[in-house]
């Protein structure tokens, strides 16, 4: 190996030649196969020296973690969204039962699960009988009359869940939509779900920038365009089903802290110009609120639907604690998971139960 003893090393020696310069140079992407050392004379008390400074780089490149922050002190000042009227609706439960079927993933199972342990799941799915940020929706529903079905993981109806999912789901699986009793399961005979809630996760709340109008429906990127774009598309395929009333519910905003980078990260994103973390989730949170206040302002998705069987659950705005914040108040205790908590939960359930019956009155699916 080149680096004995007063050794010269002659130019143009591949450095994969060198083990320690091949691991750590190429493990990293710092240099391309084929690159050499530069003429030098070396001792090889010098060498070894040179060699375990470039591995004590590499191992602090590695393993020493920087930056990290917590922006949940962001000033924030939201104007109130005015989202559709239902005062004037009864806020009685309905006067017989009636079948709902709720799409959702982790974040929708832990809504509707009782607080508790995580106990009686649906082993592979986001269905759970009670869980640690349980908001008890389900039981709550329950004791307002609903017959409460739910599909997630683990099944084909309930798989896949991020916005531009909802087209072809609604499109092309509604009568499977309408039959679920749960996963893939059917209900019997002529019964059908009377009410269809669906969410996304919070991952649907990382916008990559605004877009350009009209947008895509299909959407390759997740910009504030192609997700109205895709929602827009929905309506047609809601109005084909004037009897059954569709609650989208808002994704959950993102956790307010950002987790410490190893430093070689932070080191190749600056040389390549990428944004940092913390710039990212805040520019995200902004189009993420421009996006949401659109779907829930009654000027925005719905301004111009001319049927009364769609509405929107603010669930997000439940979570940024009414505007408080664009991002989450109610995350995880270490405040990097996005994942609302038991409070948040909590919260968002009481206000659906009353949200949902009011909607139902106005919906026509009973007759006051």
């Amino acid at each position: 190996m080149p680096g004995g003893a007063g050794e010269k090393v002659a130019r143009g020696v591949p450095l994969e030649r060198i083990p320690a310069f091949r691991w750590a140079y190429y493990r990293y992407g710092l240099v391309t196969k084929g690159a050499s050392v530069v003429s030098c004379t070396v001792s090889k008390t010098k060498l070894t020296l040179i060699l375990a400074l470039g591995v004590l780089l590499v191992v602090c490149l590695k393993f020493v973690k920087v930056g990290g922050s917590d922006l949940s002190a962001d000033p924030v000042n939201t104007p109130p969204v005015e989202g559709l009227d239902l005062s004037s609706f009864s806020q009685d439960a309905p006067p017989h039962p009636l079948n709902l079927v709720f799409l959702h993933h982790s974040c929708g199972g832990q809504l509707l699960a009782d607080p508790g342990s995580d106990e009686g799941s649906i082993p592979g799915s986001a269905i759970y009988a009670s869980h640690p940020c349980g908001g008890g929706l389900r039981s709550a529903l329950v004791d307002q009359g609903y017959s409460v079905h739910e599909a997630s993981y683990g099944s084909s109806l309930g798989e896949h869940t991020d916005l531009f999912d909802w087209l072809p789901k609604f499109r092309d699986r509604m009568p499977d939509v309408l039959s679920c009793a749960g996963q893939d399961s059917e209900l019997e005979g002529e019964s059908s779900n009377a009410i269809v809630v669906f969410k996304s996760c919070f991952p649907n709340n990382k916008f990559v920038g605004p877009g350009q109008d009209p947008g895509d429906a299909n959407g390759k990127q997740l910009t504030v365009a192609n997700a109205k774009a895709t929602l827009r598309a929905l309506l047609p395929e809601f109005e084909k089903h004037p009897g059954v009333l569709f609650v989208y519910v808002t994704a959950p905003p993102m956790a307010p802290k950002t987790a410490a980078r190893n430093l070689f990260r932070v080191l190749k994103d600056t040389l390549r110009g990428k944004a940092s973390p913390e710039s990212r989730r805040l520019t995200g949170s902004l189009l993420a609120r421009e996006f949401n206040d659109w779907v829930s302002n009654r000027e925005g998705w719905l301004a111009d639907y001319p049927a009364k069987n769609v509405v929107v659950f603010n669930y997000y705005q439940v979570l940024t604690a009414d505007g408080a914040s664009n991002l989450s108040r109610f995350c995880a205790p270490n405040g990097l998971d996005s994942h609302p908590n038991r409070e948040g939960n909590a919260k968002a359930a009481t206000e659906f139960t009353e949200f949902l019956n009011r909607a139902v009155h106005r919906s026509g699916l009973i007759q006051d």
